[in-house]
């Protein structure tokens, strides 16, 4: 039995499935298909890529992911090299990861200065795993990093093609990410507040560079001629894909604009009519089984638990927050005249600002200032009305 989470989980899932993995011969397009039915494009592994699948009643959700992640990258390789082995896969990716995670790897160096390049490999893995199972106390920069995990896998195959990494590479193909979820959202006929969130969620989320959304995004921004990969293409119509159907339906301008995407990114029209089919029908086959797809906006539910969560934890500190709040004259100031009339841009910078200063003297609050955390900012500024009504008032009334 593999357990993912206990030493030498890898040598012994390549023992036990020698014989078991799927050959795609060389068929990138099948590969893909088949990748995303696994659910890993969308971030939620529901099965792998094994003629046999495994026994996984008895693995976290964790596990069930670096196994799925692993096998993935297994896949790609044999894609690229289909007369490897298990021994020079483990050496090809542990030099990968040397490349694109340095500090880890010598970190893990140090912690295991006599393992073997697949134990080091697990810790290597186990890093890049995150979940939102608790989106209190792990950090917010991984909320939504499975549906990303699929970016290691396209730079891998770059890796193995071109023997080695173009140094803006990983940077390049994230920003575009989250450029395509930006103008995907913005052309949304129904737009909700979560659509905006989907987008934070996605920029907190990102490894390799800082990018900041701007209203001014267009396709133009886009350097679609670098992508001359058919995962890369397939994977960027995905994301598109994901972003649009939060709301499980597609209006007009939307399916416009995947046709656009579709075309710039060199694919057909089958391809696209594929892409939309295959997500609808994860959705629809696993919405009941899956808490991520358990709702008809998964980043709706998100929100709506981290409301509840960081409310209780506002009312648990309740009384050194009042107390804080009421020492800081001027953040008193801008909470009561935001009651009444809406902050100019600066006053708003300072609301933040001595908010977060305040959160600071807290233990309990400084989830706020973790990456994403300001996300959740909104969910304690409508809640100190509350906290202060006398003062509120006193404020009002000056």
């Amino acid at each position: 039995m593999i357990n993912p989470s206990a030493a030498g989980w890898i040598e012994k899932f390549f023992n036990k499935n020698q014989d078991n993995y799927i050959d795609f011969n060389g068929e990138t397009l099948s590969f893909y298909e088949d990748c995303r039915a696994t659910g890993f494009i969308y971030g939620y592994v529901v099965r792998f890529q094994l003629e046999t699948q495994i026994d996984v009643t008895k693995w976290s959700y964790d596990e069930i992911t670096k196994v799925g992640f692993l096998n993935t990258l297994f896949s790609v390789y044999r894609l690229q090299k289909p007369e490897g082995n298990k021994e020079d896969f483990i050496e090809f990716v542990y030099e990968f990861y040397k490349i694109i995670q340095p500090e880890n790897l010598n970190f893990i160096r140090k912690l295991l200065p006599e393992g073997t390049h697949s134990s080091r490999l697990e810790k290597v893995i186990d890093d890049r795993i995150q979940t939102n199972n608790n989106t209190i106390s792990k950090n917010f920069s991984h909320i939504i990093t499975n549906a990303l995990l699929f970016i290691d896998v396209l730079a891998f195959e770059q890796y193995l093609i071109q023997g080695e990494l173009a140094k803006d590479y990983l940077k390049n193909i994230e920003s575009d990410c989250i450029k395509i979820i930006s103008i995907a959202l913005k052309i949304k006929e129904r737009k909700s507040k979560y659509d905006e969130l989907i987008v934070k969620l996605f920029e907190n989320s990102i490894r390799y560079t800082k990018f900041n959304t701007s209203e001014n995004i267009a396709f133009s921004d886009i350097k679609f001629p670098r992508y001359n990969s058919l995962l890369e293409q397939l994977y960027l119509l995905d994301i598109a894909q994901m972003a649009l159907w939060s709301d499980e339906k597609l209006e007009a301008n939307e399916t416009l604009f995947l046709e656009d995407l579709a075309r710039d990114l060199g694919l057909n029209e089958s391809i696209l009519k594929k892409s939309e089919t295959e997500i609808y029908l994860f959705i629809e086959k696993y919405k009941k089984e899956i808490p991520f797809f358990n709702y008809s906006n998964p980043i709706k539910h998100f929100y709506d638990q981290a409301n509840k969560n960081v409310t209780k934890l506002i009312i648990r500190n309740k009384d050194r927050l009042t107390k804080e709040i009421k020492e800081s004259g001027e953040l008193m100031q801008l909470l009561a005249k935001s009651t009444t009339k809406d902050l100019s841009k600066d006053e708003k910078k300072k609301v933040k600002k001595q908010l977060l200063d305040v959160c600071k003297t807290i233990p309990s609050l400084t989830i706020f200032l973790l990456p994403g955390g300001g996300l959740l900012l909104p969910i304690l500024i409508k809640f100190i009305p509350q906290l202060l009504p006398s003062a509120f008032n006193e404020n009002l009334e000056d």
